[in-house]
């Protein structure tokens, strides 16, 4: 690894998480800052997550999966998101399809940037005699809305691990929002760390295996405007 990533993967292999400003995550990821701009808008086109089983309409997301190795990142055919119920109580137990990511987001320089970033921490935090030959990687678009009268809960699922090996957790935007602190705890479900995710690129890198991480609603600041929270979510498991 790099020195710069190999002090990421140096906190994450310490603590089973590493917290990642807004800065050093744009230094690590030139193109993806030259075409942010672009990247983010993608947000605005987000369909409703109708597979809230808390009743909720404040959440919406696009999602695709991805093969990434030392040989490059390969799109897999659309398919759907599943957790088992041991991992999301919630919304997990069903076959949950969402619109993909658009193919211009999908096979653009920032998403390739940034699944290239994970695969290099990721790959390398692995022991290799468990280190596959590729990884599966979902990515997920999500915007979560704040409304007067309903508060948006990024991880309405409560305290959880997302059932994977490796997750990133990076801040696209915030907008006209109070909150959304992420916590991250132990396998004993003990408070390890603390942060709150406010400039874009802001960024959590997180060791599922030993971290559970959750994040508190979020509220608008002014009730008459529109306000919501952006995030991408990279998850790795072994093929």
């Amino acid at each position: 690894m790099k020195p710069a990533v190999e002090a990421i993967a140096t906190g994450i292999r310490r603590e089973g998480f590493a917290s990642v400003g807004a800065a050093q995550m744009r230094a690590h990821l030139p193109q993806a800052a030259a075409t942010w701009e672009a990247f983010a808008s993608s947000w605005d086109d987000l369909g409703v997550d109708t597979y809230m089983a808390d009743g909720g309409r404040y959440r919406r997301r696009r999602f695709s999966a991805f093969r990434l190795s030392a040989e490059g990142i390969a799109r897999k055919p659309h398919q759907p998101h599943y957790q088992s119920r041991d991992y999301n109580a919630l919304n997990g137990g069903i076959e949950r399809w969402f619109e993909p990511i658009t193919d211009d987001v999908a096979a653009g320089a920032c998403l390739h940037e940034i699944l290239r970033l994970c695969f290099a921490i990721f790959d390398g935090l692995t022991p290799a005699d468990r280190r596959p030959a590729s990884w599966h990687t979902e990515c997920h678009q999500f915007r979560v809305e704040a409304r007067t009268g309903e508060h948006g809960r990024p991880t309405p699922e409560g305290l959880y691990r997302d059932g994977v090996d490796w997750v990133l957790v990076m801040l696209v935007k915030r907008e006209n929002i109070a909150e959304g602190v992420t916590s991250i705890h132990d396998s004993d479900r003990r408070l390890i760390g603390r942060f709150t995710l406010k400039e874009p690129f802001d960024s959590a890198f997180v060791d599922d295996g030993r971290a559970y991480h959750g994040v508190t609603a979020v509220v608008p600041i002014d009730p008459a405007k529109p306000a919501h929270r952006d995030v991408l979510v990279v998850a790795l498991r072994r093929e």
